[in-house]
């Protein structure tokens, strides 16, 4: 095969075949008008386990690059009577995370400034060794497995920068292992904690964790005024009409067969339905509303409670008989002030996953802004944490954030001062705990539920008192602006 402008013999591809691989394999586009140079040069590529794709014009280039994603482009500076470094952007706009290659044999300082400045990342110039062909891949590779690995850590973090839960201390431990232990059971399991504690998480890593991963997976909450709305929710219904016609509507245990059902809140489940909830969990069979035909079912059941079930059935409002039925597996998530040495681990998690997300340089805490968290008592546990860190992002164009980046609530005459039994005004304390419990809930429904009040009730504080950054600014909003009522006691 005589050898052109820089094409590579037989026995430089020989010696290539030898030669160390490439870190990973690329996807790679080889773009020039001499067919000795293409073959020569993916037979190259290729021995080294690369994916290669070659055409002799820019127009054929172009419309690979639309097709698929490369990693790496060899572009010839000549293509007939068209110049190569004018298609470098276009080829990026199409291939964003490519790296482009300019080769040429006729190569000068001139030619290799406009490259790069078009965005090119190296420059081969013609006749060239496989040696320089593998290196200038190597480094290709090993800038793409950094971008990866980046990625990768970023997609752990993801929407979750509790990710596998991070913790220091050996009460969460526990109860991580003890839910890593049962997921794989039929048990059903219980999971107490705080309001804000991330029991809903932990119930989808409990399905994520066991062989049902791949089921369907549907979360009920179980606080509602409607016993008969939720009855049909969970179980189904069955309804006729004066013809004898009869519809069926599938409640979310048909829809979850084969994998997992999240009853959240289910201390605040109506009585009336403690019988049929007490057939799903020991015989694992139901009845569809305003049906009696029995109905066997293959779910897991994970149930959530925000308060101790145990407490409930000591003021005999909860069914002795079925908190024996849910505790199988009882999962204690501690609340954030029973472990203070997860603060600073989790704040600054979030920190880099709101940083990362509003583009903000910011880095740490100042001393005094970490011994702000460390000292609250988080009523509202990771959740409000979780906010009170993302509003502090929001607010800060400096390097680390300080005071006056965190809610008044943190500093001097909030929660994080005081403990039950100090000398402490009863409105100050009714304050923070109303504000802690909005925070977690976000919504002023899911914050009157848990306080045992009504909704315009809780609206009208807010309007007295002002959200001071506990709730969402929107929602509180949304609900004041429906009016206000009678007050009402919460169901």
């Amino acid at each position: 095969m005589p050898q052109g402008r820089g094409q590579l013999s037989l026995e430089e591809r020989t010696v290539s075949s030898v030669q160390p691989a490439a870190p990973s394999s690329l996807r790679i586009l080889v773009v020039d008008d001499d067919p000795n140079i293409r073959l020569t040069l993916s037979m190259c590529l290729e021995d080294d386990g690369h994916e290669v794709v070659a055409h002799g014009t820019i127009d054929e280039a172009l419309a690979e690059a639309s097709r698929r994603a490369f990693d790496l482009v060899f572009l010839d500076v000549r293509l007939g009577v068209q110049n190569g470094l004018d298609f470098i952007g276009r080829l990026l706009t199409r291939s964003p995370w490519a790296r482009i290659v300019v080769i040429t044999a006729y190569a000068s300082i001139a030619t290799a400034v406009r490259a790069m400045k078009e965005g090119a990342t190296d420059y081969l110039a013609k006749p060239f060794t496989p040696a320089q062909v593998q290196t200038v891949t190597q480094r290709v590779a090993e800038r793409r497995r950094l971008e990866w690995k980046i990625q990768a850590l970023q997609a752990a973090l993801g929407d979750d920068p509790e990710a596998e839960f991070p913790t220091n201390n050996a009460q969460m431990q526990r109860a991580i292992d003890m839910a890593r232990q049962a997921a794989d059971s039929r048990s059903t399991i219980l999971i107490e904690g705080e309001l804000g504690t991330g029991k809903g998480r932990l119930a989808r890593a409990i399905c994520a964790w066991s062989g049902r991963r791949d089921g369907p997976y549907a979360v009920v909450s179980c606080d509602t005024t409607s016993a008969e709305a939720l009855e049909a929710e969970i179980f189904g219904s069955v309804s006729r009409d004066g013809n004898s016609a009869t519809t069926e509507v599938p409640g979310k245990l048909a829809l979850c067969e084969g994998g997992t059902l999240v009853l959240e809140q289910i201390g605040q489940s109506p009585p009336s339905l403690t019988q049929k909830m007490l057939l799903l969990l020991r015989d694992k069979e139901y009845e569809r509303q305003n049906d009696f035909k029995l109905r066997k079912t293959d779910v897991r059941i994970i149930a959530a409670t925000s308060f101790p079930l145990q407490q409930a059935v000591d003021r005999k409002r909860f069914s002795p008989d079925l908190l024996l039925a849910l505790e199988v597996v009882k999962v204690q998530v501690p609340a954030l002030r029973q472990r203070p040495e997860d603060i600073p681990l989790l704040a600054r998690r979030y920190l880099a996953y709101f940083a990362r997300e509003n583009h903000r340089p910011i880095l740490d805490f100042t001393g005094d802004a970490m011994h702000a968290l460390r000292q609250h008592k988080w009523p509202g546990n990771v959740r409000e944490l979780r906010n009170v860190i993302e509003r502090a992002v929001l607010a800060c164009n400096e390097a680390e954030i300080s005071l006056k980046h965190l809610p008044p609530d943190l500093l001097s005459g909030g929660m994080g001062s005081w403990t039950i039994g100090d000398l402490v005004p009863l409105e100050t304390i009714e304050s923070m705990h109303i504000r802690g419990v909005l925070a977690a809930a976000g919504s002023i429904r899911g914050a009157a539920g848990v306080l045992g009040v009504h909704e315009n009730t809780l609206s009208r504080w807010l309007k007295k008192n002002g959200n001071g950054g506990s709730v969402n600014a929107a929602a509180a909003t949304d609900n004041i602006s429906e009016g206000i009522v009678d007050d009402q006691p919460a169901t």
